[in-house]
C-alpha cells in the first residue's frame, strides 16, 4: 500500500502506557474542541467528557490574513500546466479545514463518536511517534481493554520519518500529515465500511465514480462482490493485489486482516488494459479500508477473531489535493501559506521558480508543520529519542533556507532567525487542527529561534572543518573529498552535499558521491528498520488476564485491607501454586497498594496469612513493586519469604506505611514545586517528566537555561512558605470538562478518563493526579533543592528532597560541615574565608612548581642545543629530542627556548611520557622553516598517530598527544628522517 495508512508504520522506542479509550486525551491534558466545531448535527453528539472547554473558545481565534489560497487546474494531471482561480480556506466547501469537518460530520451523522487527535508522543511503549490514526485504539483492537463506544471517528495528527529523503521530491510524501479515520470495534464490518467509503467519496466529496479504482486482496471476494455487485464499480476498475500491497499484519502474530483501498484517477483517458495502481503519474491512492477479522498464531495459520473491526484513513492532504485540483499535497491551502511565506522571505516566486528551488520550498513547508507540532506536544529538540526528530528537521529547514537565500530572519535583521517567522504562519492554520498549539505559540517560537540560532554556529563550525577537509584532499594526486567526510558535514553538522559539492569544485577537488550514497542508505535503512510496524500482539498477558476483573484500589483511605489471590504469576506463565523462595507477581482483587503511574513509584510492603490459632504467619509475601497491566489490574511482584500460596485464598495486604507517607510527601511537594516554577520563571514552563520516590522528587521542565542560584533560593524560600502555612488539601472527583474549566494542570504523560480526581493545594496549585498525598502541607516539614541541571536542549531537571528524606540530606550536609569544621580548625561560618585561602596557597605552590619545571626544562634544553644538526644549504638547524618525563607546558617553554636560542631557521621536535599511558609532543618551526612550506600542526599530527594520538596547531607551532608511550622512541626517529629528508635532499652535517 502506498499511503500513509492508518495502520501501517511505527517504531520500537519506549514511552508511556497504552492509551485505553475509556481515557482518551491528547497528552498533557490538551483541549481538542476543535473536533467539534462546526460537526454536530446536535448537541447530543457533542461528547463534553473529551472537551474540556466550553463554547464559545476561552481564548481569541487567530485570523489568517493571508488565508486564500490558489486552486490550479491540473486537466487530470497532477504534472500538466496550471491556471489559477482564487477561493478562501475558510469558506471554500473544499479546503483543508472544511474536508476535515465534512470527514466527521458525514460519520458522526452514522452513529460514530467524534474523538480527539492523541498526541505526536504516544502512550504506546512500541511506538516513537504516533504514525497512524489507529493507534490510540490499539488496546481495543486487542481486547486489553473494554471499548466505551462502539464506532468512532478521528483526525490524528500523524509524524513519520523513514522517508523523510523524498519530501518535496514526490507530489505526496510528508514527515507531518493528518488522517482521516472512521473505526469499528466489533459493530459494522466489511460491507458497511465500503458502502459508506463509496457514499462519502462519491456523494460528500462528488468524485466521479468513473475515476474510481479499487483495489482487494486477492483472496477477499466477499469484498470484491460488495464493491461490483452492491456499489457497482465496473470488474475491471477492481484490481485484486497480493499480500505484500494488501494484507495488513500487524506483526509476526497478532490482529490482521485484508485490506481495501481506493484510487483516484487522473487520467481515465488511458483506458483500463495493463494499468498499474503503482504508476504515481496516473494514480493517488486516498482511503485505506482494512477489514481486521483474523487473528495470526505462531505457526501462521489465521483464525477469525472474536470480535471483527474496521480501521481506516485518508489521507487529507491527499483528498485536499484531488478536491482543491492542484499539483501536488503542497499546493494546497493546508501548506502552500508556509511555502508563500518563505518565498518572500527568500526574494523569489514560487510560480518562477525552478524545480529544485520549488523542492526545496516544499521541504521547508513541510518540515515547519511538524517541528511546530512537536514542539507543541513537548518534545523539545535535542540529540537523542524524539529531540533528534526536531532537531534533524529544523536543521534542514534552517539550511535549506540559507540555500533558497534566505539570510537572517528574513525580515531585514541579518542576525535574526527566520523559522520564528514562519512559525506563525503554521500557528495560523492550526486552530481546527489543535488549539493548543495557538495557546504555545510563544514558547514554540522562543524554541525555534534558540535552536536555529545555535545550530547557525554549528554550520560555522563546519565551514571550518570542511576547509580543513579540502586542504587534506588537496594533498592527493587526484583531490577527492571522501563520501563518509561529506556525510559527516551533513548530518553532523547539516552541511547540504550540494553546497559541499560546489565549494569543492571551486577548489578542483571531487566529491565521492558514490560512496556518500552507501552512507545515506545506511542512514535509511537504519531509520526504516526501526520505523515500519506498529506492533499489535496477543500474548501470554491475555492468557494470564482471562476472567480477571479490574483490581479495586483503596489505597487513597486504607494501608491495609483483605483480599483474595486471583492469579499467580511466575517468569510470565500463570500457576495455581507457589513456594517459599519463589519470585512471584500476584493479581488480587482489591488492594491498597498504590501501582506506579504519574510518575510515582509503586508501593512496598505484605501480602500475609496468619496461621491457625498460634499468631504466626503461614504465609508470607514481600512487596517491592506494584505494576498496572492491561487497562487496570494491578500486578504485585514480591518474593515469597515464608510458607506458600495458591489462587483462590483469602489474604492480608499490609503497605508499608513509612515508605508511602514519604511517597506522599514528595508528590504533594512536586505540586507545590510546579507552582513555585512557574511564579519565579513564568507560567510557560511545563513539565516535561516527573519521579516521585521514596528519598527525593525529580521534576523535569521545559527552559531554555539554567536557573540561577537566587531563583533557585527563590524557588525552595516559596515551596518552605506554603509548606509553613499548613494548608489542607482538597481531592474531589468531577468530569474532565469541569476540571480543566477551573484551571487544573494535566500531569505531563499521564492519561485521563471521563471522571477525574483533582488534588487542589488552596490558592497555590490545582492538579489533576492520581497519585497519593499528604492531607495538610504542614506534613511535607521541608523542602530543598539538591540538583538543577540540562538533560537534553531546552530540557531542565531538578531534584530534590522533602519530609524525612529533606531531614536526612539536612543532617548529612550537617555531619560533613563538622567534620570540615574540625578539620580547617574554623567555624562553620568562617570556612568559606579559610578554604579560600587554603586554594590560594595550592594556587601559588603549583605556580611556583611550574617555574621550576620551566626552569629545568630550559636547563635540559640547554644541554640538548648541542645535539641540533645542520642541514640542506640553509643550514637548517633541527632538533629532536625525547625529553623523558616533561610536562606539556614545560615541554612548550623547552622548545620556545631551543627555536629562540638556535636562531632562525630552526625545527624543534620535543617529545615526553609526563605520565603513564601519556604521550606529548611539541613542533616549533621557525619562520625560515614554514617559508619553505612545512607546516608545524600537519607535521606533528602525523608524527602523533604513531603514538595513538592526534593533535595541530599553528604552521610556526603545535602540540599533540598520544597514548601509547613505547612508540615515542621510533615516533622521534620517524619525526627525524622525516625532517631531514623534507628539508634538503643532501646528507645532514653534524654540528
Amino acid at each position: 500500500m502506498v499511503m500513509e495508512s492508518a495502520s501501517l508504520l511505527s517504531v520500537s522506542v519506549s514511552a508511556a502506557a497504552s492509551l485505553s479509550l475509556s481515557r482518551l486525551k491528547p497528552l498533557g491534558g490538551r483541549s481538542c474542541i476543535n473536533i467539534n466545531v462546526g460537526l454536530a448535527t446536535s448537541t447530543k453528539q457533542l461528547h463534553s467528557s473529551y472537551f474540556p472547554f466550553p463554547f464559545p473558545f476561552p481564548f481569541p481565534l487567530p485570523t489568517n490574513k493571508s488565508s486564500s489560497f490558489t486552486i490550479r487546474n491540473s486537466s487530470a494531471s497532477p504534472s500538466a500546466q496550471t491556471q489559477t482561480q482564487t477561493s478562501t480556506s475558510n469558506d471554500s466547501p473544499v479546503s483543508g479545514n472544511a474536508i476535515r469537518r465534512r470527514f466527521l460530520n458525514f460519520f458522526a451523522s452514522r452513529g460514530h463518536t467524534i474523538l480527539p487527535s492523541s498526541s505526536l508522543v504516544p502512550d504506546d511503549p512500541t511506538v516513537f511517534l504516533t504514525i497512524a490514526g489507529m493507534l490510540q485504539f490499539k488496546p481495543i483492537f486487542l481486547a486489553k481493554e473494554p471499548r466505551n463506544v462502539p464506532c468512532a471517528t478521528t483526525s490524528q495528527k500523524c509524524m513519520r520519518t523513514n522517508d523523510i529523503e523524498n519530501v518535496g521530491r514526490t507530489a505526496r510524501h510528508h514527515t507531518f500529515f493528518e488522517m482521516l479515520g472512521n473505526f469499528s470495534f466489533g459493530d459494522y464490518f466489511k460491507k458497511d465500511a465500503i458502502l459508506w467509503a463509496w457514499e462519502l467519496t462519491t456523494k460528500e466529496f462528488g468524485l466521479p465514480p468513473e475515476k474510481l479504482w479499487i483495489s482487494v486482496f486477492q483472496d477477499d471476494d466477499e469484498a470484491f462482490s460488495i464493491w461490483h455487485n452492491e456499489v457497482g464499480v465496473p470488474e475491471e476498475r477492481i484490481k485484486r493485489m497480493g499480500e505484500e500491497d494488501n494484507f495488513w499484519n500487524s506483526g509476526a502474530t497478532g490482529p490482521c486482516g485484508p485490506c481495501s483501498e481506493i484510487y483516484y484517477d487522473f487520467h481515465p483517458e488511458r483506458g483500463s488494459s495493463d494499468t498499474d495502481l503503482g504508476d504515481d503519474s496516473r494514480f493517488i491512492e486516498f482511503y485505506n479500508l482494512v477489514f481486521m477479522q483474523y487473528n495470526k498464531k505462531d505457526d501462521g495459520s489465521l483464525e477469525p477473531l472474536k470480535q471483527k473491526n474496521i480501521d481506516t484513513g485518508m489521507g487529507l492532504e491527499r483528498m485536499a489535493q484531488i478536491l482543491q485540483n492542484v499539483p501536488n499535497n503542497y499546493e494546497t491551502d493546508l501548506i502552500f501559506p508556509i511555502i508563500e511565506r518563505a518565498a518572500h522571505m527568500a526574494s523569489i516566486s514560487y510560480a518562477e521558480a525552478d524545480d529544485a528551488t520549488k523542492t526545496n520550498l516544499k521541504v521547508i513547508g513541510d518540515h515547519m508543520r511538524a517541528v511546530v507540532y512537536l514542539i507543541s506536544d513537548g518534545v523539545m529538540p535535542s540529540n537523542i529519542g524524539r529531540g533528534y526528530v526536531v532537531r534533524r528537521l529544523i536543521r534542514r529547514v534552517v539550511r535549506t533556507g540559507r540555500l533558497i537565500g534566505i539570510t537572517g530572519d528574513g525580515q531585514g535583521n541579518p542576525d535574526g532567525a527566520f523559522t520564528p517567522v514562519l512559525a506563525e504562519t503554521v500557528v495560523s492554520l492550526s486552530v481546527e487542527i489543535d488549539p493548543d498549539v495557538f495557546m504555545r505559540k510563544t514558547a514554540i517560537v522562543e524554541e525555534l529561534k534558540r535552536e536555529e540560532l545555535r545550530f547557525v554556529q554549528t554550520l560555522e563550525r563546519g565551514e571550518k572543518l570542511l576547509d580543513q577537509f579540502l586542504a587534506d584532499a588537496l594533498t592527493q594526486e587526484k583531490p577527492c573529498l571522501s563520501g563518509k567526510d561529506a556525510f559527516l558535514l551533513y548530518d553532523t553538522y547539516g552541511f547540504p552535499v550540494e553546497i559541499t559539492a560546489e565549494i569543492a569544485g571551486e577548489m578542483g577537488v571531487t566529491v565521492d558521491m558514490k560512496e556518500f550514497e552507501v552512507e545515506m542508505e545506511n542512514q535509511r535503512k537504519q531509520s526504516q528498520a526501526a520505523h515500519n510496524v506498529v506492533k499489535l500482539s496477543v500474548g501470554n498477558d491475555m492468557e494470564i488476564a482471562e476472567g480477571i476483573p479490574d483490581t479495586e484500589f483503596l489505597g487513597y483511605d486504607s494501608l491495609s485491607a483483605r483480599a483474595v489471590v486471583k492469579g499467580i504469576v511466575v517468569n510470565g506463565d500463570p500457576v495455581q501454586h507457589v513456594s517459599e523462595g519463589s519470585e512471584v507477581e500476584v493479581l488480587l482483587d482489591r488492594t491498597p497498594f498504590y501501582a506506579e503511574s504519574g510518575g510515582q513509584v509503586g508501593d512496598n510492603g505484605l501480602l500475609y496469612s496468619l496461621g491457625d490459632g498460634n499468631g504466626k504467619p503461614q504465609t508470607i509475601v514481600e512487596i517491592k513493586d506494584v505494576q498496572k497491566s492491561l487497562g487496570n489490574i494491578f500486578v504485585h511482584k514480591g518474593m515469597v519469604k515464608e510458607g506458600s500460596l495458591e489462587v483462590g485464598r483469602e489474604i492480608d495486604a499490609a503497605v508499608d506505611a513509612k515508605l508511602r507517607q514519604r511517597a506522599k510527601v514528595h508528590h504533594t511537594a512536586t505540586h507545590l514545586l510546579q507552582s513555585a516554577l512557574k511564579a519565579v520563571t513564568g507560567p510557560e514552563t511545563s513539565q516535561a517528566g516527573s519521579l516521585v520516590s521514596f528519598d527525593r522528587l525529580r521534576f523535569d521542565f521545559n527552559f531554555h537555561r539554567p536557573l540561577t542560584e537566587d531563583e533557585i533560593t527563590e524557588i525552595e524560600a516559596l515551596v518552605n512558605h506554603w509548606i509553613g502555612e499548613a494548608a489542607d488539601l482538597a481531592t474531589k472527583v468531577m468530569a474532565l470538562a469541569d476540571a480543566k474549566k477551573a484551571g487544573a494542570i494535566a500531569m505531563f504523560g499521564e492519561k485521563y478518563g471521563e471522571q477525574v480526581r483533582v488534588v487542589e493545594v488552596p490558592g497555590v496549585s490545582m492538579e489533576l493526579c492520581g497519585g497519593t498525598h499528604v492531607s495538610n502541607t504542614s506534613e511535607i516539614r521541608g523542602f530543598k533543592i539538591i540538583s538543577e541541571q540540562g538533560i537534553a536542549s531546552g530540557i531542565r531537571r531538578i531534584e530534590a528532597v522533602a519530609g524525612d528524606a529533606f531531614i536526612e540530606y539536612i543532617t548529612s550536609r550537617d555531619s560533613y560541615m563538622r567534620q570540615l569544621c574540625t578539620m580547617l580548625k574554623v567555624k562553620a561560618e568562617h570556612v568559606n574565608a579559610r578554604v579560600e585561602s587554603v586554594l590560594e596557597e595550592l594556587r601559588a605552590t603549583r605556580n611556583e612548581v611550574s617555574s621550576l619545571k620551566s626552569k629545568i626544562a630550559v636547563l635540559r634544553a640547554s644541554s640538548v642545543a648541542s645535539k641540533a644538526i645542520v642541514v640542506g644549504p640553509n643550514n637548517i638547524r633541527v632538533v629532536v629530542e625525547n625529553m623523558d618525563d616533561t610536562d606539556p607546558d614545560a615541554l612548550r617553554t623547552a622548545a620556545e627556548f631551543l627555536t629562540e636560542s638556535l636562531q632562525d631557521p630552526v625545527a624543534v621536535i620535543l617529545g615526553s611520557v609526563p605520565d603513564e599511558g601519556k604521550v606529548s609532543l611539541i613542533a616549533s618551526f621557525s619562520p625560515g622553516v614554514v617559508k619553505m612550506g612545512i607546516q608545524a600542526g600537519r607535521f606533528i599530527g602525523t608524527i602523533a598517530k604513531l603514538c595513538g594520538g592526534g593533535g595541530g596547531g599553528k604552521p610556526n607551532f603545535a602540540q599533540a598527544g598520544g597514548r601509547k608511550p613505547e612508540n615515542l622512541g621510533m615516533a622521534l626517529e620517524r619525526a627525524k628522517e622525516e625532517l631531514v629528508a623534507t628539508l634538503s635532499p643532501a646528507d645532514a652535517v653534524q654540528r
